[in-house]
C-alpha cells in the first residue's frame, strides 16, 4: 500500500504540472476502520469500512487551490488537476502562499523509534465484540449500575503520504485500538451517567476490557445522588479526566492562525510569563506509541521537540509556513494537512510540567470546593479569555469528598487562571496530551 500511495501522488503532481501549475503538493490517504457495538450483550451495530482519499494543492504564482477525491483512476486525477488550476486562476493572491524551500525541508527519519504503527493483524469482529460484551459486563457487575450504554470496540489502520514539487517525498502509518462505553446509575430523574474510553496505538498496550468496564462503572456508581453545590467563589480541581482540556484553551490561544486573526487572549503576551514559573508546556512530536507523534509536518518540514512556554514564559507561536510568513517568522514544523484543505498549524504531543503531589494531596489543600470530573459545553471568549463551562463532579469539604455534584457553572478568566495552576503528579504517559490534575483557586461556581 505505501507504493501505491508514493506513486498516486507522484501522479498528482505529474497531471498538476501538465496542467499548467507553478507548483503542486499532493496527499494520499488510505484506511482501514472496523467497529463494533454491543448493547445488553447482542451485537447491536458493526461496520468496517476502507478506501484511498486523495488531494491535490496547486500554485499558480501567489495563488492557490484545493481539490480532494476518492476516486483514483488517471482520468479523475487528470480533471482533478485541471480543476485546481483553473479554480487558482481565478483565487486571490496571497503573498504567504507556497511551498517549503527545499533547504527546509526533512531529509530523512527513524519511523521504526516512533513505533506509530502496530505489526499485529488487524483483529476479528468476533474478537472486537467479545472486547465489548466483557467490557459491558464488567460495568454492569458494579454495585448501582442499572444499565450500560452502547458500548464500542474498534481498530483503525492509516497510511498517509505528501509529496510536493519541491522535492519532498515521505509516508508513514499509524494504527489505534479502542474501547469505549457509559455506564448509568439510578433510574428515571436519579440517573447519572459516566463513562471511561481507552485508545492506544498498540493491541498490546491497550488495558483489559474488563477493568476499562469496570471504571466506567464505578465512575457512574459515584455519581448516584448527585446535586447542586452551593454558589460562590471556591478553589476548582480539575481531574486528569478534563485538564487538558484547560491546556487546549492556551494552545489555541498560542496557534498562528488565532494570533493572525487577532482572536487571542494571548496576542500581546510574546516573552511574557503566562505560567507560573515552575511550570513548562513542552511540545515533543517524537514520542514512541503517542497517537500526535509525527516524522515531519503536513509540508514535509522535520518536526522537532521545542518548549511552548518556558518556565512560565511564552516562546512562541504555533506556525506553518504561511502563518510564519504572515507574522515574519520561521515555521515551527507544525502544519497539519487533509486532503481537502491546504495546511494550517496544529501541535502534536504537549506535556506540562507535572508537581509533587498527588490529587489526593491537592484535594486536601482545597478545604472547601469542587472537584470537576466533566465538563460540559464551552463558552470561552479568544479575545478576552473569559471562561464558563457548565460541570459535573464532587463537592470538597474540609479536604474530603462529601458528595456527588452535577449542574453546576464554573467561570473565570484564563489569564488569571493560568498564573494560578497547581499541578499534581497524575498525568498518564500514554496521552498525547500529557497533563495533570490542575488546581485553580478563586473561581465562580454557580449552583443552587
Amino acid at each position: 500500500m505505501p507504493n501505491q500511495l508514493e506513486s498516486l501522488t507522484q501522479q498528482l503532481l505529474d497531471a498538476a504540472k501538465d496542467a499548467g501549475a507553478d507548483a503542486a503538493d499532493a496527499i494520499a490517504v488510505s484506511g482501514t476502520s472496523l467497529s463494533i457495538d454491543v448493547l445488553k450483550g447482542k451485537l447491536e451495530h458493526a461496520e468496517r469500512s476502507e478506501g484511498i482519499d486523495i488531494g491535490l494543492r496547486v500554485l499558480i504564482g501567489r495563488r492557490q487551490a484545493n481539490v480532494s477525491a476518492s476516486d483514483t483512476s488517471a482520468d479523475t486525477i487528470a480533471t482533478m488537476a485541471e480543476r485546481a488550476v483553473a479554480m487558482a486562476r481565478e483565487a486571490p493572491e496571497d503573498p504567504t502562499a507556497g511551498l517549503a524551500d527545499p533547504s527546509q525541508l526533512a531529509k530523512g527519519w527513524d519511523l521504526e523509534s516512533l513505533e506509530l504503527e502496530d505489526p499485529a493483524p488487524e483483529p476479528a469482529p468476533a474478537q472486537l465484540e467479545d472486547d465489548a460484551r466483557r467490557a459491558e459486563a464488567a460495568a454492569l457487575a458494579v454495585d448501582g449500575v442499572t444499565q450500560v450504554q452502547s458500548t464500542s470496540a474498534g481498530y483503525g489502520r492509516r497510511q498517509i503520504h505528501l509529496a510536493a514539487s519541491n522535492g519532498f517525498s515521505g509516508g508513514y502509518g499509524r494504527t489505534d485500538r479502542a474501547i469505549s462505553l457509559a455506564a448509568i446509575s439510578g433510574t428515571g430523574a436519579e440517573m447519572e451517567r459516566d463513562y471511561n474510553s481507552e485508545s492506544r496505538l498498540f493491541q498490546a498496550d491497550l488495558p483489559s476490557a474488563e477493568e476499562i468496564g469496570r471504571i466506567a462503572g464505578e465512575r457512574a456508581a459515584a455519581r448516584a445522588g448527585a446535586r447542586k453545590p452551593p454558589t460562590g467563589s471556591f478553589p476548582v480541581l480539575f481531574d486528569e479526566r478534563v485538564a487538558a482540556s484547560l491546556i487546549g484553551h492556551l494552545l489555541m490561544a498560542v496557534n498562528g492562525a488565532s494570533i493572525v486573526r487577532g482572536a487571542s487572549f494571548l496576542r500581546d503576551h510574546l516573552g511574557k510569563q503566562v505560567l507560573p514559573a515552575a511550570l513548562s508546556l513542552i511540545e515533543d512530536p517524537h514520542r514512541p506509541r503517542i497517537s500526535g507523534s509525527r516524522p515531519f509536518d503536513g509540508e514535509g518540514l522535520p518536526t522537532r521537540r521545542r518548549a511552548i512556554i518556558d518556565e512560565g514564559v511564552l516562546t512562541g507561536w504555533t506556525l506553518d509556513l504561511a502563518t510564519a510568513r504572515k507574522l515574519g517568522m520561521d515555521s515551527t514544523a507544525n502544519a497539519a494537512r487533509g486532503t481537502s484543505s491546504p495546511p494550517s498549524p496544529s501541535v502534536s504531543n504537549v506535556a506540562l510540567t507535572q508537581g509533587d503531589k498527588t490529587r489526593d494531596d491537592l484535594i486536601s489543600d482545597m478545604g472547601t470546593g469542587l472537584l470537576i470530573t466533566s465538563l460540559i459545553g464551552s463558552t470561552v471568549n479568544p479575545n478576552t479569555g473569559d471562561y464558563s463551562r457548565g460541570a459535573a463532579g464532587f463537592w470538597v469539604e474540609n479536604g474530603e469528598i462529601t458528595y456527588p455534584v452535577n449542574e453546576c457553572t464554573v467561570a473565570g478568566n484564563l489569564l488569571d487562571m493560568f498564573m494560578k495552576l497547581v499541578p499534581a503528579n497524575d498525568a498518564l504517559p500514554h496521552r498525547s496530551r500529557m497533563v495533570p490534575s490542575l488546581l485553580v483557586e478563586g473561581l465562580t461556581l454557580a449552583g443552587g
